[in-house]
């Protein structure tokens, strides 16, 4: 399970790249993966720093840390 997660990150990782920034719900369509492996592959990304939330009205985006 842990390399599923570590490859789902990856392809966060690669979706984010190439765009700005994602709502939560847009994730798991950007990757092609359910909901709940895409969220965990998020978390993971989030522990590491490498990803930030931004909340705008009543959606979460989600962008490469730059920093």
């Amino acid at each position: 399970m842990k390399e599923m997660i570590g490859m789902a990150a990856g392809k966060i990782w690669e979706a984010l790249s190439q765009k700005d920034s994602a709502t939560l719900s847009q994730i798991p369509k950007l990757i092609g993966e359910k909901d709940s492996l895409a969220y965990q592959a998020l978390g993971w990304l989030a522990r590491e720093g490498k990803i930030e939330y931004l909340t705008q009205g009543n959606k979460t985006l989600v962008s490469i840390n730059k920093e």
